[in-house]
């Protein structure tokens, strides 16, 4: 069993202790987050200007705002936040409120700039609905997908739509079960999507169908960009597999079984190398493979780290991830898998890094700051934000932490230096 704080090796106090001053005379960094898992598609902020310890004594709100119903996480660029929510609550049964809005606010202020609303189901299947794909900012413009399939391309500042296509309408792709959830990934000229049987591609000028490669059920994680035999390649999990596709042609180069009961394979592939670790829930857990030419090589599994709806981090080699088993944030070995540490207290919560700090919320809305280390989980500030469900992953840019929960409630919580 995992103890309340389980820690493997009390001598890494001192590792902690040098972490932490190397932290604290780095020079102040700030940066856009302004796709899901940030620039590098890896949850990993280079950010370092922010300030943990104006945690300790409770969260400071900068401002809050009601965004509606959804589980999207939020995307910060130039100095604007962009985040999803659908306007009606679980039990409404009239369609006329069933309708999503893309909010563009001020990241200082929380101030509405510009919204775009279209009709849209809530969809509320075992859960509040609303949308789950988080919105992409590239080059001045602003990409979203709806749960239903509703594909928006928008400028970023005015809100003015571009253009708009539908996956299932235009494209024949069929939806899963819960609908679509994959964030929009760049790729050059094309957004990639965990969309039909092994992945889609649009055109990011006009929407254009670029390729696909059939048209079943999908999965619902993100494209993860990566490079293979010098192509520009992207790990999509799909409904029962893994695989690796050309971004440019759609070629599937190798695909791996991955099965997740009740077909929920939700979080993203982790790349580093030539390496690429899984996680799935509900008793799946996790495993790491050497990516090949045309296949993937197991190296280790185990059942010590099962996200179920979130993906962990990578950091100096060892994986921090919330395993939903036993509801704790957990540190693995990379290579190995062995468990280094584990702390309880997150159900079914979720991890972000920035300044070799994790930033961890759990599902009913404790924010907890620790130092990435193998060496022990030592809490440097927690505090509560949220009441509710609160499935969706922390985001911090320009050294505010922005938070949400199930019902709509965003918040954005002062951490600058």
């Amino acid at each position: 069993m995992v103890t309340k704080s389980r820690q493997l090796g009390l001598g890494g106090i001192a590792v902690i202790t040098g972490i932490l001053w190397a932290l604290s005379s780095s020079a102040v960094r700030a940066e856009d987050w302004p796709n899901w898992r940030g620039p590098d598609h890896n949850g990993i902020s280079r950010e370092t200007g922010w300030d943990a310890n104006k945690l300790k004594k409770g969260p400071l709100f900068l401002w809050r705002k009601q965004i509606g119903t959804g589980f999207a996480s939020v995307a910060v660029s130039e100095g604007r936040v962009y985040a999803m929510g659908n306007a009606a609550k679980q039990g409404d049964k009239s369609e006329k409120e069933q309708k999503d809005t893309l909010w563009c606010l001020n990241a200082k202020t929380g101030e509405e700039m510009w919204k775009h609303t279209y009709p849209c189901l809530l969809e509320p299947k075992s859960h509040e609905g609303g949308p789950s794909a988080t919105p992409t900012v590239e080059a001045g413009r602003v990409y979203i997908v709806s749960k239903q399939g509703h594909v928006f391309c928008l400028d970023a500042k005015s809100g003015a739509v571009v253009w708009q296509k539908h996956l299932t309408n235009d494209y024949g792709v069929k939806p899963h079960e819960w609908g679509f959830s994959c964030s929009p990934i760049i790729v050059d000229d094309l957004i990639v999507l965990n969309a039909g049987t092994y992945g889609l591609a649009l055109r990011k000028q006009d929407g254009g169908l670029a390729w696909v490669n059939e048209k079943g059920a999908s999965g619902y994680s993100s494209a993860v960009p990566y490079e293979q035999q010098g192509k520009k390649c992207v790990a999509v999990l799909g409904n029962k597999e893994v695989y690796g596709v050309v971004a440019a042609t759609g070629q599937v180069l190798w695909k791996q079984p991955w099965k997740t009961m009740y077909d929920e394979n939700i979080p993203d592939a982790i790349i580093a190398g030539d390496k690429l670790f899984m996680s799935s829930g509900l008793g799946t857990g996790a495993a790491l493979f050497q990516i090949q030419k045309e296949k993937l090589v197991p190296i280790w599994s185990h059942k010590e780290m099962q996200n179920w709806l979130s993906t962990s981090i990578l950091w100096q080699d060892h994986i921090y991830g919330v395993d939903t088993k036993d509801g704790a944030l957990k540190c693995l070995d990379f290579q190995t898998g062995a468990v280094k540490w584990a702390h309880e207290g997150l159900g079914v919560g979720s991890v972000a890094l920035a300044g070799g700090r994790l930033i961890a919320l759990s599902d009913k809305g404790k924010l907890m700051i620790a130092p990435a280390s193998p060496a022990g989980y030592v809490e440097l500030a927690a505090c509560q934000v949220l009441e509710g469900k609160c499935w969706t992953v922390p985001v911090l840019a320009d050294g505010r932490i922005y938070v949400r929960n199930a019902d709509g409630e965003l918040a954005c919580i002062d951490a600058i230096q």
